[in-house]
């Protein structure tokens, strides 16, 4: 049923990832002279105290918003549990891929500078978050699908 748990988590791996529009991937470098922070949507520079865009990722915005378009589409697989759990692992290998290329594409932003620890924003974390909850979605669907069967067994 659309009402249940899994879709909750599968809801929310969407919206995490949705999320990497709003918070940086990398914040406070210097690039240019200029503090700047990437996102999926492009490259940030803090000029004389204003933000302003100064170059865009597309590829990677249109990645980011068909990765975060799975998790949602998996929800309305709810009438086959077996293939909603394929589908799952489906996405998940999917986001790994997703994961790599956005480290990569920071990776060839930033070229042979550094990062330390402070300059990794969260929405580098925010991938593997929406792995872990669809891992959690995977666990109830299989919980449902145990529950139809000793219920099926009980008629």
């Amino acid at each position: 049923m659309i009402q249940r748990i899994q879709s909750i988590y599968l809801l929310a791996a969407s919206l995490v990832l949705f999320a990497l529009f709003l918070f940086p991937m990398v914040n406070n470098l210097i690039l240019n002279g200029h503090a700047d922070s990437i996102t999926v949507a492009g490259i940030y520079e803090v000029i004389n105290g204003v933000r302003t865009k100064t170059s865009s990722l597309v590829l990677l915005s249109v990645a980011t918003v068909v990765a975060a378009l799975l998790p949602l589409a998996g929800i309305f697989l709810y009438k086959d549990r077996k293939k909603q759990v394929s589908y799952c692992y489906i996405v998940i290998v999917l986001l790994i891929g997703f994961s790599f290329y956005s480290a990569e594409t920071v990776k060839t932003i930033v070229g042979n500078i550094t990062l330390q620890p402070e300059n990794y924003g969260i929405g580098i974390i925010l991938p593997s978050l929406a792995i872990v909850l669809l891992f959690l979605g995977i666990r109830n669907i299989n919980r449902d699908e145990k529950l139809v069967r000793s219920a099926d067994r009980l008629r």
